[in-house]
Formats: C-alpha cells, structure tokens, sequence
C-alpha cells in the first residue's frame, strides 16, 4: 500500500532510505535543519568498510577512554560534564566492551556492511549519473611492534568472518605506497570507497528530481499523537502531515525520540577531515593505527581525518585536533606536510555513537508509525543503504533482508 512518508534527516542515512521507499512506490518528503550540504555524510572518509568488525564497545576501550580523555588533542576525547544521558550512555558502553560483545556482534557487523556494499555496487549500475566507487581494499598500517601485535588480532578476527586479510611487509608495503613511512600493514582486500561530497549531492539532484520532496533549513520542533500513533510534526514554519515518519536525523535523533516519549542512547561523536587539494603520491585508503588517522585518496583530492570527540552537540573546530590529524599524516608520509592553509579549511562532522557499536533501526514498541535509523557511529557511510534498504522493508510491510533484531531501538531499555 502506498503511504506519505516523512524523513527526518537529510544525510547519507535518510537520502537511502529515501531511494528505496521511492522504489516501493511510496511518496516520500525530507526535512532537514540545514541546507544538506554540510555534516557527517559530507565529511567522512568515504570508506565502505566490512573490515571493521570490531565495534566500538570492545575490551581496553574504556581504559584507553580514561587515559585520553583529558587530553583534548587525542584520537579519543570524552568532555567531563555532568549529563545523565551521558552517564547513562557512558554506563552501557563500559558493560558493552566485553569480549562476549565482541563475538556476538562481529558477524553481524559483517554481514551487514557487507550487503549495504553490494547495494551501493549495485547502485552504481543503476544511477544515471556517475559517482567515484571502487575496491581498492584498505590499509591497517603500523610503525611499532605493539601495533602490529593488535591488529593481527583484529584481522585474525576478520578472517574468522570469511573476510580476505593480507600482511604486507615493509618491503612490499613500500612497492605498494612508495610514500609511506610504516613497518607494515594488515590489507583489507573487501574494502571499498567513494567520495562522499561529490555522492551527496549527485544523490540528493537525483532524487529531487525523481520526486522526493525536500524542505531544508527547517527545524522540527514537535509532534502532534493520536493514541500509539504520530499524525503530524510541527516545524518553525508548518505543519507536515503523514502516514509514516522516519527519525533519521544523527546525533539529533535523541532530541527528537524524547519529544515522541522514546529512550534512546546516542552520543554525538565528532570527528574532523583535512582536504589536500595537491598531489600527494598517495595511492592506497588507510588507517594509521597509532594514532587512529584515516587517510583517503579521492576523486582528485587526497583526504585526512579522524578523532572521536565525545562533547555534546557541537560543531566548533579544535585546532589541536587539527593539527594532531596533519601531524599524523606526516608521521607516515614523510613527504605530505599539510599546510596552515588547508589546516584552516578543515571541517568537522558529528556521528551518531550508540553505547555497544550497532546501530538502532526500526520500531518503538510505543508508536505505530514511527521508525528509527540512527547510532552507526564511524560506520555510518559503510552501513546506510543497507540501512535505508531495511527502512523500506520495514514501512511496505516486507520481510526484512537480514535480522533487525540485533538493532532494536529499545535493547537498552
């Protein structure tokens, strides 16, 4: 039955959803705050990445947590601040980071990214414009014994879950990125990537044109309730009426679950991106594993990115992690020193983090109408069109391409 659906949300994650609702016949309407050019979905390192079974919630976590947290240029910086939502959030990690978690969520992590990488694959066939898509694998890359050790385990787990792991030795490593100072590295071989900019807005004219409405620069704030369901939202403008709502909206999720009487841990994580507009030699994605640094070769543009800033919903720009970023890349590409210019162009970007690494998607049980697609975290672009693949399942009333059970909205509850 065909419905009038309302998204909530204009990045990656409401756009796919937006896709495939429109291909099973819905109307679909977004709404977004800002303007859709600008946030996480524009920001990231364009990484589609089954590499990352581990989720975030993993043992040594909290205790690396603890050690960085008041040095506001590491990898990981969570802001001291009393905030019962980050207590609570902050509690439910520190019993997600067992190895039990770990076990049980790595497959369907997997499994998961996996297929949300075959659909942007299969999108890529099927788009009438083109988009920078490819499967170059990825780099782990290490300097430091210490290093080499943890990431062994970790791609020891990734083989466990059938994925293809490779150890380059430095000799290799050197043929393949002559640029880079590293002792080795563990390559992903089932790790794609793409160029988010140029995606979003590639996606975003498409599906306008298509027939998805979009009303931007337009702040929701409330609901209108009749029994269990949602009849309306009420912007700082209008009133938009529906059959279907869908919460897609980041780290602003939380905001607007408790405006529909739903609990929902989500942090907001920022994390900041560096483009260098230059040549850098750079051939291969890659992950800095010392210091937790992304690094993506684009379409005609080589980025930087990284940290995971646990601070509330904000967007300032901390140079220090600014600079800790560049500083990195030179740290393995001796030859790559970022300027204060392109330093000054940096952006930032905040991800939506769950307590426990999973993402939460579909139905509260208070609320008929209403579905959830929020808490991928650093995932987000990796996970999102098999994400808005199961959105469009779960309002046709269809049988779900793989369990959702693992991400239920209301698993901490």
């Amino acid at each position: 039955m065909k419905k009038e659906v309302v998204i909530i949300g204009g990045g990656i994650i409401g756009l796919s959803a937006a896709y495939y609702l429109l291909k099973e016949g819905h109307t679909v309407t977004v709404i977004d705050q800002s303007d859709i050019s600008s946030g996480a979905s524009f920001v990231n390192a364009g990484f589609i990445s089954p590499s990352h079974v581990i989720p975030l919630a993993a043992p040594g976590m909290v205790t690396m947590g603890i050690k960085m947290m008041f040095n506001r240029a590491s990898p990981f910086y969570l802001k001291p601040r009393f905030d019962l939502d980050l207590i609570k959030w902050a509690w439910m990690f520190k019993k997600s980071a067992t190895a039990k978690h770990v076990r049980e969520a790595a497959p369907i992590i997997k499994n998961f990214t996996v297929f949300s990488r075959e659909l942007f694959e299969e999108m890529k066939g099927s788009m009438p414009f083109d988009f920078h898509l490819e499967r170059k694998g990825l780099l782990m890359c290490y300097q430091t014994s210490k290093f080499e050790e943890k990431e062994a385990k970790i791609a020891e787990a990734a083989r466990y879950e059938g994925l293809e792991v490779l150890h380059i030795e430095k000799s290799k490593l050197k043929g393949m990125e002559p640029e880079m100072d590293a002792e080795g590295a563990f390559y992903y071989v089932d790790d794609s990537q793409s160029t988010p900019d140029d995606f979003m807005k590639s996606f975003y004219k498409y599906l306008k044109s298509s027939g998805v409405q979009f009303i931007t620069n337009e702040e929701v704030l409330g609901f209108e309730r009749n029994s269990n369901k949602i009849t309306n939202l009420i912007t700082n403008k209008q009133q938009v009426k529906f059959d279907e709502l869908v919460v897609a909206s980041g780290s602003w999720s939380p905001i607007l679950a408790k405006k529909l009487g739903v609990k929902m841990l989500v942090q907001a994580g920022k994390g900041y991106r560096i483009n260098v507009n230059r040549k850098t030699g750079i051939k291969y994605p890659a992950i800095l594993a010392e210091l937790n640094t992304a690094v993506s070769p684009m379409d005609g543009f080589t980025r930087f990115g990284g940290t995971m800033e646990i601070a509330g919903i904000n967007e300032k720009i901390n140079m220090g992690r600014v600079k800790a970023i560049a500083k990195a890349a030179h740290t393995f590409y001796p030859n790559v020193t970022i300027t204060k210019q392109e330093m000054e162009g940096a952006a930032c970007g905040l991800r939506p983090v769950s307590p426990d690494g999973l993402p939460f998607i579909g139905r509260a049980n208070s609320i008929s109408n209403v579905c959830f697609a929020t808490g991928h975290a650093m995932m987000g672009w990796s996970q999102a069109h098999a994400t808005g693949k199961l959105v469009s399942e779960i309002l046709s009333n269809k049988k779900p391409s793989l369990n959702i059970v693992p991400f239920s909205v209301e698993r901490f509850n």
